[in-house]
């Protein structure tokens, strides 16, 4: 890694010899995360760590500490003066380890050289097991993605068991779920005024335990929904899918409910979130003064693949309200959008062109899915109401705003900025809010001229879509829209493509083994795509993650809402089996795709897919 800058004061301190060197004679909060250290926006413990210090607090970052050895990167610093705080870093630990078939990766994208090894399974917990053996006095707060998906009993793939509240394992304090900004600066003013930890249970968007049997502050705006307990869901399959219904109409409302769920003879409990971030707000934590560069510790050492892939990319949204039943966006970051405004956006768009290695090209303008920005409900009061894990599934919702006429503006100011070369969007885009007549002109205008906007201006050659299935039945249970939506896309593409002389690609991503999927499904998909002349690359096999509802279903084998018995393939056997069609013009996948389908005597999909 080159080393473009060398004054680490500009970065949150990482060692006693950087707090030394900033004059300091203590550490108010000491962050620890599973990921290296990357100065930038897209890193949450960066996000976290700058939005304390914002605060006016003094912050240290621990990367990737080691806990194999005499624990010294744990007691390097020492104790903070106001709490511990524990992230296992952008990714789940557990999918960062390992692949779908279990088997352990050989590479870590968050660590130099892409090298595995440097966190533990499970990161959250270990972390905050070795800080509470070593500074059991010091409050202790967990959060990140790990944490935020484990807030309540959930069935871990990996273990293959139902496991209690993160809470339970890692005895931490406090779980700040979601994106933690307003709930850590919350917690941090409370514990720095020496109010006691045990008493900060009104806090939005905080999680704690409490005795059963004790009483405790609450908000008395705040309406209660007391969940099935952890025993009785490790006790029914059926309970445990029930209670994740009632999970996610809360995780998808404007004014949730507060969860109670009884583990043993204590309370986990689960506050309402804060509302979704004003511009204002979601401006204040993308103007912070980022490096946007990896900490000197990385300088002549390998890159770090996660932060060459988003050195250059700006993120101009939070959220996602597609809803889709293997996604743990919208259980994370929420269903509602918070956006940016323009000018903190080319702000730093202006920023990005300012770093040393920047040679005109912006990796991506997006967000979770590409193309929310500004989008939200006309009248308020009717999403109030709402309870609709998806605001486009079935349909689209006749009160959700979906112009991409904002998007189109950025774009275009984004493209006139005479250092950009081209600004890419990288992120998946939601085709079917471009495709589906809204009945508004104004609205189907700008829609259509997003999507040649994009195709145009803005693809590196290659347009990522996600229809993820061809068969209706499985996409019904994907909260997707149907293949034919994806067929029209295609359409259009070589369309536009032909009318504007480019010649690019679109990359669909499929997903096997989902709940609900068969073999029979998977030739379907391999029949239609091969009659779109599709060869398939951008593929992945189903791996079971917490708080979704197709994890859900595979745990339980019933669907949450209808309590309908669903077929999933689990063993490794089936999976393969599914796998094997997305290469069925290799060789070797012949022989065993003719005769899986010859065993359920659908010798008819035989003859469509390898006919000439």
């Amino acid at each position: 890694m080159t080393n473009i800058q060398t004054n680490s004061n500009q970065w949150l301190p990482t060692s006693k010899k950087e707090v030394k060197q900033l004059g300091w004679s203590d550490i108010d909060v000491i962050l620890f995360t599973g990921d290296a250290y990357i100065d930038h926006p897209s890193f949450g413990a960066a996000v976290i760590g700058r939005v304390l210090e914002a605060e006016g607090l003094r912050v240290a970052v621990i990367p990737q500490p080691n806990w194999k050895d005499d624990l010294r990167d744990f007691k390097k610093l020492g104790k903070p003066r106001l709490f511990f705080a524990v992230t296992g870093g952008n990714m789940d630990s557990m999918v960062n380890h390992y692949t779908a078939g279990k088997r352990k990766r050989s590479n870590d994208a968050y660590t130099p050289g892409g090298r595995s090894g440097y966190r533990p399974d499970y990161a959250t917990i270990i972390y905050s097991n070795i800080l509470k053996k070593l500074y059991p006095e010091i409050p202790l707060v967990v959060g990140g993605i790990e944490a935020s998906l484990r807030r309540v009993t959930h069935y871990d793939y990996w273990s293959d068991k139902l496991m209690p509240s993160i809470l339970v394992d890692s005895k931490a304090d406090m779980l700040f779920y979601g994106m933690g900004e307003k709930s850590i600066i919350e917690f941090a003013r409370l514990v720095k005024r020496g109010v006691p930890v045990e008493n900060l249970t009104t806090i939005p968007q905080t999680s704690f335990i409490v005795d059963a049997r004790k009483n405790y502050a609450t908000k008395k705006n705040w309406d209660e929904l007391e969940l099935a307990s952890h025993e009785e869901c490790l006790a029914d399959r059926k309970t445990f899918a029930r209670n994740f219904m009632h999970i996610e109409e809360e995780s998808n409302k404007m004014e949730a409910k507060k969860l109670i769920q009884k583990v043993d003879n204590r309370k986990i409990v689960v506050n309402p979130p804060w509302p979704t971030f004003k511009e204002k707000e979601i401006d204040r934590v993308y103007d912070l003064p980022y490096t946007r560069l990896p900490h000197p510790r990385y300088n002549n050492k390998e890159t770090i693949p996660a932060y060459e892939m988003i050195r250059h990319s700006i993120n101009i949204h939070r959220g996602c309200f597609g809803g889709c039943t293997f996604c743990t966006i919208s259980a994370h970051q929420g269903k509602f959008i918070a956006s940016r405004s323009q000018k903190s956006v080319l702000k730093e768009v202006e920023k990005v062109t300012e770093m040393p290695d920047f040679k005109g090209y912006i990796s991506d303008l997006g967000g979770p899915s590409a193309n929310m920005y500004k989008m939200k409900g006309i009248h308020e009061e009717i999403c109030r109401k709402c309870k609709r894990p998806s605001c486009i599934f079935p349909s689209i919702c006749k009160n959700l705003d979906t112009s991409h006429k904002p998007m189109l503006d950025l774009y275009k100011k984004v493209r006139q900025n005479p250092k950009i070369k081209k600004a890419f969007v990288g992120s998946g885009i939601r085709y079917d809010m471009i495709l589906e007549k809204t009945g508004n002109k104004e609205t189907d205008k700008s829609n259509k001229e997003y999507l040649r906007e994009v195709i145009k201006h803005h693809v590196s050659g290659r347009l990522k879509v996600a229809p993820e299935h061809s068969s209706d039945e499985v996409l019904k249970f994907m909260r997707k829209p149907s293949f034919q939506l994806f067929e029209k896309l295609n359409d259009e593409f070589i369309k536009i493509n032909k009318e504007e002389k480019l010649n690019q690609q679109l990359v669909p991503y499929f997903i096997s083994s989902h709940p609900g999927s068969k073999s029979e499904d998977m030739a379907d998909l391999a029949i239609r795509t091969k009659k779109m002349n599709f060869r398939l690359e951008q593929v992945q096999d189903f791996t079971p993650t917490p708080m979704t509802l197709a994890t859900v279903v595979y745990y339980s084998g019933y669907h949450p809402y209808t309590m309908e018995k669903i077929f999933t393939a689990k063993n490794k056997h089936d999976k393969e089996n599914q796998r094997q069609f997305f290469f069925w013009y290799k060789n070797e996948f012949k022989n065993s795709i003719k005769k899986d389908l010859g065993k359920k005597g659908r010798n008819d999909l035989v003859k469509q897919l390898f006919k000439k």
